[in-house]
C-alpha cells in the first residue's frame, strides 16, 4: 500500500475539490503553466525593462546632462548622446536629455551673438575716438569676405611660386606684370573707375618695389636661398602690396 501510494501520488485541493493527479495531467499541467507565464508577459507594461533618467526635474540644463559651465562643445555633445543612449526606448527621458541640449546650444548662440555685438561696437568706438588722420586712413579700407580674400590670396601666391621656380631661368618681370594687370581689374571691379583703378595698382607697384630695394639689402643672405636674386626678393614684396591694394582698399 505504501508503495503504491508513492508510485501514484494524488493530492485533494480545497479550491478545485476534486484530486489532481500528476501523472494523467501532465501535459495539461505543462500548458496551465505555459498560460500563466505567457499571461504575465502580455501583463508586463510597455518599456518596463527601460531605465528612467533620474535628473528629469532638475531645471539647471547642465546640471541636468552632468557637465560643468565650463564644459566644450565635444563634451555637451558626448554627454547628450550618451544619455541618449544609455535611456534609449524611455521617450520622457529622450525628451529630458533633448530639451537640455537645446537649452545649452540657445545659450551659447546668445552669447557667442552679444560677444561679437560687443567686439563691433568696442571698435567702432576706438575708430571714433582715434586722431583725425587714422579715420582718413581707415576711410579707405574695407574688409571684404572671405572667400574673396582667400581667391586673391591663392592668385598671388601662385604668381611668387611661379617666380621662384623660373628664377634660375629668368628675371620676375612677365609674373609682376600679370599681378599688377590682375589687381587694376579686380580694382576696376570694385571701384567702376579704370583711372583710380590704375592709380591704385600703380602705387602698391611702386610702394611694394621701394620698400623691398629698401629692405632686401637689409636681410641677411643666411635667410635667402642662394638663387634667390634681390630682384626676385623685391618682387615678392610686390606681390603682398598689390595683393593688399586690390583687397582691401576700396
Amino acid at each position: 500500500m505504501a508503495s503504491l501510494c508513492l508510485s501514484n501520488p494524488t493530492f485533494a485541493t480545497p479550491f478545485l475539490g476534486k484530486k489532481i493527479s500528476f501523472r494523467g495531467n501532465s501535459n495539461k499541467t505543462y500548458a496551465f503553466v505555459q498560460l500563466r507565464r505567457t499571461r504575465c508577459a502580455v501583463d508586463t507594461p510597455l518599456g518596463g525593462n527601460v531605465p528612467n533618467f533620474p535628473r528629469t526635474r532638475v531645471w539647471d540644463p547642465y546640471k541636468r546632462l552632468g557637465v560643468s559651465r565650463d564644459a566644450s562643445e565635444e563634451e555637451i555633445w558626448g554627454s547628450r548622446n550618451f544619455l541618449l543612449q544609455q535611456y534609449s526606448g524611455h521617450e520622457r527621458s529622450e525628451e529630458s536629455i533633448e530639451a537640455a541640449f537645446e537649452k545649452i546650444l540657445m545659450a551659447s548662440f546668445q552669447h557667442r551673438k552679444k560677444t561679437k555685438i560687443n567686439l563691433k561696437t568696442k571698435l567702432k568706438k576706438q575708430v571714433e575716438e582715434s586722431p583725425p588722420w587714422v579715420k582718413n586712413l581707415l576711410s579707405f579700407v574695407e574688409l571684404p569676405p572671405v572667400d574673396v580674400i582667400l581667391r586673391r590670396l591663392f592668385l598671388f601666391a601662385f604668381m611668387a611660386g611661379w617666380s621662384i621656380m623660373n628664377s634660375a631661368e629668368a628675371g620676375p618681370a612677365f609674373q609682376v606684370a600679370i599681378s599688377l594687370a590682375a589687381c587694376i581689374y579686380f580694382l576696376n571691379e570694385k571701384t567702376k573707375s579704370l583711372g583710380r583703378a590704375f592709380i591704385i595698382g600703380f602705387g602698391a607697384l611702386v610702394t611694394g618695389w621701394v620698400l623691398g630695394s629698401i629692405l632686401v639689402p637689409n636681410i641677411p643672405s643666411i635667410l635667402l636661398h642662394p638663387t634667390w636674386t634681390p630682384e626676385l626678393v623685391t618682387s615678392l614684396v610686390v606681390y603682398v602690396f598689390l595683393f593688399l591694394g586690390c583687397t582691401f582698399l576700396k
